[in-house]
């Protein structure tokens, strides 16, 4: 099966569904591919910065963020003893309209900006819809072919094909894009602690040890943590079990990975 469109984008993270939207919001046809059935998975950047919070509003959507559930960021601070906190950014400070970073699931995110989308005629969205190839004529990419999780497969023709399916891109790789990579000396840990009642702190807090690192973030019902060690640490710190950190808390649902 064959079909055209003026735009084919490959996946539907933050980046595909936002380019999809502003290219039905200009009239153009536009059609998104992403392979999972819904967003709900596991995401670590789950922050909105101001300027993005900025184009949602432009783009009248600032009413329906409101209604997700986030918690805001509103200064970064390192913590100098049990009372006393020095502030290192205040985004409070900045002259913009949405003068904090917004805390929010990405899955609530991409579903918005997914039901925004699809109130424009243009725009079409395929979940359960895997790339599996570009296709490429006369040194030229002119679409891509995929297969549904059903197994059904076909190819969409495009005058415009974006690879917005991530850092194992296999529309990157087929188009043969240079890729320069640089070595990252770290390691991340990435966890949550449950978020006491009286909590009501607005502040991305970093805690430094020796050859160690964490950042606290605030969610609106735990606290996310991002342990940061140098590389080959891991196993070490595994093989020690849960850490106790400086809150007193010990760690829950443990994932490794890299940085970000």
């Amino acid at each position: 099966m064959s079909e055209r469109t003026t735009c084919v984008v490959i996946g539907g993270g933050p980046a595909g569904m936002v380019l999809g939207l502003l290219l039905a919001r200009a009239g153009v046809e536009v059609t998104v591919l992403e392979k999972h059935a819904d967003f709900l998975r596991d995401f670590r950047g789950d922050t909105v910065h101001p300027s993005t919070l900025q184009l949602l509003d432009e783009l009248g959507l600032a009413g329906r963020f409101a209604k997700l559930p986030y918690s805001r960021l509103d200064e970064v601070a390192f913590p100098i003893d049990a009372d006393r906190n020095v502030v290192i950014a205040d985004f409070r400070r900045l002259h913009v309209p949405y003068p904090y970073i917004a805390m929010v699931p990405q899955w609530d995110l991409l579903n918005l900006l997914a039901a925004a989308a699809q109130d424009e005629p243009s725009f079409s969205l395929r979940m359960r819809t895997e790339v599996t190839e570009l296709i490429r004529e006369a040194g030229q990419v002119r679409g891509v072919r995929y297969r549904t999780d059903d197994g059904t497969s076909g190819e969409i023709r495009a005058d415009l094909t974006v690879a917005c399916d991530g850092r194992w891109s296999i529309a990157r790789q087929q188009a043969d894009l240079p890729l320069e990579e640089f070595p990252v000396p770290i390691d991340a840990w990435w966890f949550r602690l449950p978020r006491r009642p009286t909590d009501q702190t607005s502040a991305l807090t970093p805690r430094a040890g020796k050859g160690r690192f964490a950042v606290v973030i605030p969610r609106d019902d735990y606290l996310q943590i991002a342990y940061i060690a140098r590389k080959g640490d891991r196993s070490a710190a595994a093989r020690q079990g849960n850490r106790t950190l400086p809150s007193g808390h010990r760690g829950t649902h443990a994932r490794a990975g890299g940085p970000g």
